[in-house]
């Protein structure tokens, strides 16, 4: 199963499903075809909550940014 790590603290957040990863993937830009690491901030998952994703997934990333307004991720397999 994916996880997802906090890519600046190195602490795990938490592991997610395919789905949740393909979404986290379809999502994100990618600056190379390896990239694993992306930038999230809190009106970027109010975004993804207008649009419906997982409660989940949301729920595991705004608890992972702990009030703070932004986080990088990174996840692994």
């Amino acid at each position: 199963m994916p996880q997802l790590f906090n890519a600046d603290t190195g602490a795990l957040i938490g592991e997610i499903s395919d789905a949740q990863l393909e979404f986290l993937v379809s999502q994100m830009e990618e600056e190379h075809a390896l990239d694993q690491d992306y930038y999230l901030n809190a009106d970027l998952l109010e975004t993804w909550h207008e649009q419906g994703a997982d409660p989940a997934l949301l729920e595991m990333l705004q608890k992972a940014m702990a009030g703070k307004e932004d986080l990088s991720v990174r996840w692994s397999r």
